[in-house]
């Protein structure tokens, strides 16, 4: 299996002040750089600067190589590295964001987190500061990377297949190329394989220090061998339950039903209070209550949580994709009306209905949610009220599936699914459109 590395870095010229970020990924078999990429981003703070450089790292990589790809990341900002490792706290709000950003696109990898000193980030420094030169003279960045053309090809298909994200510059003749025969480019000067790493993210931080665990020890947050579904975790799980909201009108008649806001029927409250009554039993233990404003699914949440005695936390991202012009249409309207944007909304999951949100939209607005409930509730057990297009996104990367991944599933009116997460290695997928309570 090809294994990676990507070295980001940023920087800020008065901090705050004029800032930018440069990215590589590597090929960690050789040090070959793969595909390099920067740019400056105005007045930004340098930990903004660094979150920004390892966020349009990892894209790099996901463009480069998809979903489930084996990397180390290499920084020499030990706020972020500590900080993605689950290591430090993030105090400054202002970061939030790009951390929540960030560790949505590292559970997509298999990632190793690495600290490394300056003098051994140069690819990732050249690129930060070239950026800032760039800004400086008021024109764009452009990359100076050369590389050895291929003559092998891609590894991960053509260039349409597996393109670079915008702003990224790919070595080679095409995405993922690799280096011609008979070369071979330098290895990163102080790199470890990643299977040399020490794992230490069962050891509290003040544990850490007092052993004497360098700065440039690694602090995996995936692992082969722990919280995979295969051993026992040796944490305690984040626990999302996945509800359905009950049946409405235009469930009932297969009208596409986004933003719109129907009431449940007669059926769909029984299907609510059946629900409720599984969810209030042992074992389940439900400590947290949340859900999307849409009615059908608020009235569903408030009845799971009447029987509990909790309160109901609203999230508007939790929302139901927005369908635009077909909302309200079934299917055989929408495609007597729109043949061609349905074909192609059903083949690719970044075309929208017109005046509609994409699914790809919606993953990444979903992603955010999903990621800031894992956070906050953190060892808890929350029950999640929402919609199809919802569920289907969070338990897609709980998978590390691919986004088309959601063609493929099928959920039932009032179902529930659980994903739990672990601090010690990835999501695992425990349960799916589990609709034994409606029986």
């Amino acid at each position: 299996m090809t294994s990676f590395v990507v070295e980001a870095d940023g920087g800020s010229r008065g901090n705050p002040g004029p800032a930018g970020y440069g990215a590589v990924v590597k090929d960690a078999a050789d040090g070959q750089i793969l595909v390099e990429v920067a740019e400056s981003i105005g007045t930004q703070t340098n930990n903004v600067a660094e979150y920004r450089g390892l966020i349009a790292g990892l894209r790099a990589l996901l463009d480069l190589a998809g979903d489930g790809a084996s990397v180390e990341v290499r920084m020499d900002s030990k706020l972020v590295i500590e900080q993605m490792a689950g290591r430090w706290k993030i105090k400054n709000e202002g970061l939030r964001p790009l951390a929540t950003e960030a560790a949505s696109l590292a559970r997509r990898l298999r990632v190793t987190w690495r600290w490394i000193p300056r003098e051994r980030n140069k690819d990732a420094d050249r690129l930060a500061n070239e950026a800032m030169d760039a800004a400086a003279k008021g024109v764009p960045w452009q990359s100076s990377f050369t590389a050895a053309p291929s003559e092998q090809g891609s590894l991960f298909g053509s260039p349409s297949e597996a393109a670079p994200a915008s702003g990224t510059r790919a070595a080679g003749s095409g995405a993922g190329a690799v280096p011609a025969p008979g070369t071979k480019a330098a290895p990163v000067p102080g790199a470890a394989p990643v299977s040399e790493a020490k794992a230490v993210l069962d050891v509290p931080f003040s544990e850490v220090e007092a052993s004497g665990i360098s700065d440039a020890e690694t602090f995996p947050t995936t692992s082969a061998t722990t919280g995979t579904g295969w051993r026992p975790p040796t944490t305690t799980a984040t626990s999302l339950f996945l509800l359905r909201h009950g049946e409405t009108p235009m469930s009932v008649e297969r009208r596409f039903s986004g933003l719109g806001d129907p009431e449940l029927t007669p059926n769909g409250l029984a299907q609510a209070r059946a629900a409720a009554a599984r969810l209030t039993r042992e074992p389940y233990g439900v400590q947290v209550v949340v859900s999307s404003p849409l009615r059908r699914a608020l009235v569903t949440a408030e009845t799971v949580a009447a029987g509990l005695g909790l309160d109901v936390v609203v999230e508007p991202e939790l929302r139901e994709a927005d369908f635009g012009a077909w909302e309200g249409h079934t299917f055989t309207e929408i495609q007597r009306r729109w043949p061609d944007e349905l074909a192609t909304w059903l083949e690719d999951p970044s075309a929208a209905p017109p005046g509609g949100e994409s699914f790809g939209d919606a993953a990444r607005r979903v992603q955010v949610i999903g990621d800031r409930l894992v956070e906050r509730y953190e060892g808890r057990t929350v029950l999640v009220v929402s919609h199809v297009t919802p569920i289907k996104m969070l338990l897609r990367s709980a998978l590390l599936a691919p986004l088309a991944a959601l063609y493929r599933m099928h959920l039932d009116l009032a179902s529930l699914s659980l994903i739990e997460y672990y601090a010690d290695g990835p999501a695992v997928v425990k349960a799916f459109n589990d609709t034994s309570h409606l029986r």
